[in-house]
Formats: C-alpha cells, sequence, structure tokens
C-alpha cells in the first residue's frame, strides 16, 4: 500500500471548505511558514480544519497538534508524522 501523504493544497482545500477564505488572504502565495491568523484563522477554524483532515484520512490528532502549530509548514508536518505512525501500526 503507498503511504499518503498530506500536502499544501490539501491543506488549502479543507481549510477553504470548512471555514472559507479571507479576500485580502492569496493562498496560493508562499503561505507554508506563515502563521494562521495572519492568514484569516483562529483557534475555531483550526479546530474544524483538525476534524475535517480526521475524517478524511481516517487518523486522530492530539489536541495539542492543532494548538502548537502555527504555520501550514507545522500542521502539515504534523498531519504527515501522524500518517506515517498510522501507516506502521498498520
Amino acid at each position: 500500500m503507498d503511504k499518503q501523504e498530506f500536502t499544501l493544497d490539501d491543506l488549502k482545500r479543507i481549510l477553504i471548505e470548512g471555514a472559507g477564505a479571507e479576500e485580502s488572504v492569496d493562498l496560493d502565495g508562499d503561505i507554508l511558514d506563515e502563521d494562521f491568523e495572519h492568514l484569516g484563522y483562529e483557534s475555531l477554524a483550526l479546530l474544524e480544519t483538525g476534524g475535517r483532515i480526521e475524517r478524511e484520512y481516517g487518523i486522530v490528532l492530539d489536541d495539542d497538534v492543532l494548538t502548537e502549530s502555527n504555520t501550514p509548514r507545522a500542521l502539515i508536518d504534523a498531519v504527515n508524522s501522524q500518517l506515517g505512525e498510522t501507516a506502521t501500526a498498520a
């Protein structure tokens, strides 16, 4: 079975589906290291995003993942780490 990977495109899609996008923010720009708050996503939007990621990818994210992942890069890395652990356990 191929290893599943969570990408920036996946994150952008899920963010937009769950919380929309602010008109003043270009999600197609270089956002990997931008703070989520700067991108217009606060804690409630990130909780919704986390729930969508869990359902879509069949993983469980620790509460700390969403509170400590302040940038898209950090969240993508955390999700991929969890996906790797899930694949190893299977």
